[in-house]
């Protein structure tokens, strides 16, 4: 009987491995192992794609909300807010309805000037005291809200344009029937409304320091410093009760444009009067230190 013939491995020869092929590394069911590797390294776990797929919609709705909620009141309570114009007393330059952003930050930076289209608050001064919040905790959520965006305005905020600040002799009116400011007369047609006249009502005012001497750009159609004349101050305002300065419109689409300050108060003989304060105030320093230090010789042995 012929012998079996041997078998690798069985017959304690050890079976030789497959010779290696010019590519590289035997590939596993047709696919290189590095391939492999890396394919599968780049699609993430099943698992975490099973929580990206459970993830409800609601919820980053919610986050984004909150997010933009909490940003607008930060926005609103130390950079801008937005107010909505209620009446006529600003037109043509502002309009009803309009919307405008001021600026609660530009007063940290620079001094109100004149010119300027300022928000004020007339709580305690020009207008009654705010109405207290709704009890209503839904109508008080509503209210908050709608003020963030300028679709209702506090019943005691007002908008005006600013004519003198603290120390300006403000008169109506000269021969021609201008306003002067220091001695130096307005050129108001760039802003008032058209077919108004500065003012028809007379008055001369040395503005208090402190506060602000504002009227409409409607003279003919605004309640301002002029008809405040018995109030505390004499129809002035507050400089601490102002809210901001009003710089740009943004709704709506059609009225979108700046509130730049007019530039008859830019003029050089009404900034020459702003710094002669403070010029005559040194002057008289140096005469007073003159005089003192020539009676300190004369009382010298």
């Amino acid at each position: 009987m012929a012998p079996e013939p041997s078998r690798p491995g069985f017959d304690g020869v050890p079976e030789e491995d497959p010779p290696s092929t010019p590519d590289g590394p035997e590939k596993q069911n047709g696919q290189d192992p590095a391939a492999a590797d890396a394919q599968a390294g780049e699609q993430p776990p099943e698992d975490e794609k099973k929580k990206r797929r459970k993830r409800p919609f609601w919820r980053d709705l919610v986050v984004i909300i909150v997010a933009a909620l909490a940003l607008t009141i930060l926005l609103k309570a130390f950079v801008v807010e937005v107010f909505s114009i209620p009446s006529g007393s600003m037109e043509n330059t502002l309009l009803p309805g309009d919307r405008v952003l001021v600026s609660k930050i530009v007063y940290q930076f620079r001094d109100i000037s004149r010119g300027d289209v300022v928000v004020f608050s007339g709580q305690g001064s020009w207008g009654p005291d705010a109405p207290p919040p709704p009890s209503n905790p839904f109508l008080h959520l509503w209210n908050d809200l709608t003020n963030l965006i300028g679709v209702t305005a506090p019943g005691t905020d007002y908008i005006k344009r600013v004519i003198g600040v603290p120390g300006d002799h403000v008169v109506c009116c000269d021969t021609q029937g201008r306003i002067t400011v220091n001695g130096v007369p307005l050129n108001e047609q760039s802003y008032i409304h058209p077919g108004d006249v500065p003012s028809a009502m007379p008055f001369d005012i040395t503005v208090p320091a402190g506060r602000l001497w504002v009227m409409g750009d409607n003279r003919a159609d605004s309640d301002d410093s002029r008809y405040r004349t018995d109030d505390p101050g004499g129809g002035t305002v507050p400089e601490n009760e102002v809210v901001g300065r009003a710089f740009v419109i943004i709704w709506p689409p059609s009225r979108i444009g700046d509130l730049p300050i007019p530039a008859t108060f830019q003029q050089a003989a009404l900034q020459a009067t702003a710094a002669a304060p403070a010029v005559l105030g040194g002057t008289a320093a140096v005469a007073t230190g003159g005089v003192l230090a020539w009676r300190r010789r004369r009382r010298k042995p």
